[in-house]
């Protein structure tokens, strides 16, 4: 096990070694205007007869090999609920992504597929799940004439490096549905990745006080802190996914500045270096069992031990609806737009605020007024009571097979065990 640990780690490395071998070629490859190539080009599309013209042209090439393009990182914010995760390899529609990559055809603002884009992202983020941080970084096209692709992280981005460029906010934010926005552009380096060069992701949770002792919880999410084996804490994707350790650098529970009559809306704030499938989620669904006197605090050092609890517990997850992607943290990026557009940017922000607290308004009338409906205790309603269910503890219930128990099966069905390299996508 730990020979084929070290041979993963060495693929891992080699496999960003050539990503960014390739961004660099790809920089290089950018600036090349020599007419030879281009001479070359021309007459393998004639003697084609039109096909791979075509094809390019469907592709945007038509129009964009003749323009610059400089790498940029966009920061992009989006209300999850209508939309089936992030990533468009969800195949459903509609995905984040997938709106993204519509609005950026429409303004003719890239060319080629993902890869001649040299696309990553931050995280995909599932189902129902809302960000106001996530990053995502591609070529775009530019107004300046020499391609951008070799910035370096300087912290500060300066009057040349935006001065006459493409108000990339200000032209995508038009064609945006208004539940997606892009928040700023940043120039970025030709090794840059979203996923791989990103330090740390910052993930929030809300939800309602009630009767929840925080107390307990705090005591509970301390246990995360630190490097453990999640396993027991996610869904378990043990054909791609085989290490489950990831960092936790910082846990809390705070007040957020709502209330709903007496009661107060809190926040959890999670900080790692990378997370599992659904890790959050599972967390958090302990921690709320934990508020409620089901469990105790105790339960989460069982579950981190995955020698004493090599199986994961069977529990629901924490609805998805709460869960914001906060923010992804990257060596000096810097984020900009112009004046103009961020004004314009708040002012659509404010309008979202505004029609959902009227949403609210009219929900909480609707409320008022049920006031007045009389209650007839003649009108048998047995049949709507809820089934009363008793608590059965965590380590007491039916498991899922574990990691080892996975992998056998999966190599049982291949014949032959089969490893992923690039495995399992940091969230």
């Amino acid at each position: 096990m730990d020979l084929v640990q070290s041979e993963l780690e060495t693929l891992r490395s080699r496999i960003k070694e050539l990503e960014y071998e390739n961004a660099k070629l790809c920089a290089r490859l950018s600036s090349c205007s020599c007419q030879e190539i281009k001479e070359k080009n021309n007459g393998v599309l004639d003697g084609c007869h039109g096909k791979k013209k075509n094809k390019l042209r469907d592709l945007g090439y038509g129009t964009m090999m003749h323009h610059s393009k400089r790498y940029v990182a966009l920061k992009v914010m989006y209300f999850g609920p209508r939309f089936y995760g992030f990533a468009s390899e969800a195949q459903m529609d509609p995905t984040v992504e997938g709106e993204l990559f519509k609005a950026l055809e429409r303004t003719r603002l890239i060319f080629g597929d993902k890869k001649v884009l040299q696309y990553s992202r931050c995280g995909r983020t599932d189902k129902g799940v809302s960000s106001v941080g996530q990053v995502i970084a591609m070529f775009l096209r530019s107004n300046h004439r020499e391609p951008r692709g070799h910035n370096k992280y300087s912290g500060e981005i300066s009057v040349e490096e935006s001065c006459g460029e493409i108000d990339y906010v200000r032209v995508l934010n038009r064609v945006l549905p208004n539940d997606i926005r892009i928040m700023g552009w940043s120039p970025i380096p030709a090794d840059f990745s979203a996923r791989f060069s990103c330090l740390n992701r910052v993930y929030k949770y809300f939800f309602w006080l009630g009767n929840l002792n925080i107390t307990a919880m705090e005591t509970a999410a301390a246990k995360f802190l630190g490097e453990h084996d999640f396993r027991n804490f996610c869904k378990m994707d043990a054909g791609n996914v085989h290490n489950y350790r990831r960092h936790i650098i910082s846990f809390e529970i705070l007040p957020f500045n709502e209330s709903y009559k007496a009661d107060q809306l809190m926040i959890m704030k999670i900080k790692g270096s990378a997370f599992l499938w659904h890790q959050i989620r599972c967390m958090v669904a302990i921690l709320f069992l934990i508020g409620q006197g089901l469990e105790s605090p105790n339960v989460i050092d069982a579950l981190l031990d995955v020698e004493r609890t090599p199986r994961k517990p069977q529990f629901p997850m924490a609805p998805e609806i709460p869960l914001v992607l906060q923010s992804c943290e990257f060596e000096g990026l810097k984020f900009i737009c112009s004046s103009d557009t961020k004004k314009a940017l708040n002012e659509h922000l404010e309008r979202e605020c505004r029609s959902y607290k009227l949403q609210s308004a009219i929900f909480h009338e609707a409320l008022l007024n049920s006031s007045c409906i009389e209650i007839d205790n003649n009108i048998s309603s047995d049949h709507i009571k809820k089934k009363e269910t008793c608590h059965i503890p965590l380590l007491s219930r039916p498991t899922e097979p574990s990691y080892e128990e996975r992998r056998k099966k999966l190599d049982a069905g291949a014949g032959m065990p089969r490893l992923k390299v690039n495995s399992g996508e940091m969230k």
